[in-house]
C-alpha cells in the first residue's frame, strides 16, 4: 500500500476569493468528519497572488482518494467550484521521502 497525493493549483476569477474560500472550508469539514483515508488536505493563499490557490492532498493509497471523490461534500465542491475558478491545474503525485504525518511515513 503506498501514498496518493495531489498538488492542486487553482487561479480564480476576480472577487470569488471569499466565496471560494467559504466553499473550501466547508468542504475541509466534511473532509476532517468523514475521511479517515484523507490523511492531509491543505488549502493555502498564494502570498504576493490574490487569485492564487494551492491545495495539497495527501491519501492513505489510491483507493482513499477514489472514496474522497465518491463523498457528497467533494461532489458539491466539484460542482460550484467552477462559479470561482478560472484555472485548475492538477498534478498526481507518487510520494517516496519525506516526513508525513503519522501512518503515512515512507
Amino acid at each position: 500500500m503506498s501514498n496518493f497525493a495531489l498538488f492542486v493549483r487553482f487561479t480564480l476569477r476576480e472577487g470569488a476569493g471569499e466565496g471560494f474560500d467559504a466553499l473550501v472550508r466547508e468542504t475541509a469539514a466534511g473532509i476532517r468528519a468523514h475521511e479517515p483515508g484523507t490523511l492531509v488536505y491543505a488549502c493555502h493563499e498564494v502570498e504576493g497572488a490574490p487569485n492564487g490557490r494551492v491545495f495539497f492532498e495527501l491519501y492513505a493509497d489510491h483507493a482513499a482518494f477514489e472514496e474522497h471523490e465518491r463523498q457528497p461534500h467533494t461532489r458539491h465542491f466539484l460542482t460550484e467550484r467552477d462559479r470561482y475558478v478560472e484555472k485548475t491545474e492538477v498534478d498526481r503525485l507518487h510520494p517516496y521521502a519525506g516526513k508525513y504525518p503519522t501512518g503515512a511515513e515512507k
